[in-house]
């Protein structure tokens, strides 16, 4: 665990990606500057074991088909005795202690979670990948916004954009971009946090989080 003694701040930018004068100062509650790593990587490792089906399988003595007959007698012939040609050292045969079907979950509790999370917050701040911009508005769907956008911006590699609710025309107009998540406020899980190398708040969205503290749902 590491903490920052000093306030953070973000850079600030309006809607269309025009950088505003002087830096946003971020909410104090959320962006205290402490990093939990360890609960961090609990997290993600919870979050990514929980995307696995579980349905890999192999057969087993039980559930293979043939090999019911002796391929030859036990002594006499010369060769090593045998007892099935579905053995395990047969071509064709079983495999042995292979993976059968079950669950990989993992549960996490909530204020582990939410400590995650502020950590991810914190990690992103602290490395100035961060910005806040206006709340975007858009009438309809339309990619080139987005794109203009991150443009004006300097986006490079992943991006994660945390609205202030559920706008549906800025995530229409954002998943068809390669990576680039739009996640309402609240919804952004640790793992989504970390994946991004720049997370964009709409500024409201920091007045829900004064009402109710970022929870992934997973």
């Amino acid at each position: 665990v590491y903490k920052r003694q000093d306030r953070m701040k973000a850079k600030a930018y309006t809607a269309a990606g025009t950088a505003r004068s002087g830096d946003y100062e971020l909410p104090g509650d959320l962006f205290d500057g402490t990093v939990n790593e360890a609960v961090l990587h609990q997290v993600v490792t919870a979050i990514q074991a929980n995307k696995r089906q579980g349905t890999h399988s192999t057969k087993t003595r039980q559930t293979i088909r043939g090999g019911g007959a002796k391929p030859w007698r036990q002594k006499g012939t010369g060769r090593a005795r045998q007892g099935s040609i579905r053995s395990a050292q047969w071509r064709g045969g079983v495999v042995v202690f292979g993976p059968q079907p079950r669950s990989y979950r993992l549960q996490v509790p909530k204020a582990i979670r939410q400590l995650a999370i502020r950590s991810a917050l914190n990690a992103r701040a602290m490395d100035g990948s961060v910005v806040v911009i206006e709340p975007l508005s858009l009438d309809a769907p339309k990619t080139r916004t987005i794109v203009d956008l991150l443009d004006s911006l300097d986006a490079s590699g992943n991006v994660v954009i945390l609205t202030d609710g559920l706008k549906k025309d800025v995530y229409l107009s954002s998943r068809n971009l390669q990576g680039v998540l739009v996640r309402p406020w609240g919804e952004a899980s640790a793992y989504d946090l970390i994946w991004s190398d720049l997370l964009i708040i709409e500024e409201t969205a920091f007045q829900s989080a004064a009402e109710e503290s970022p929870e992934e749902e997973r």
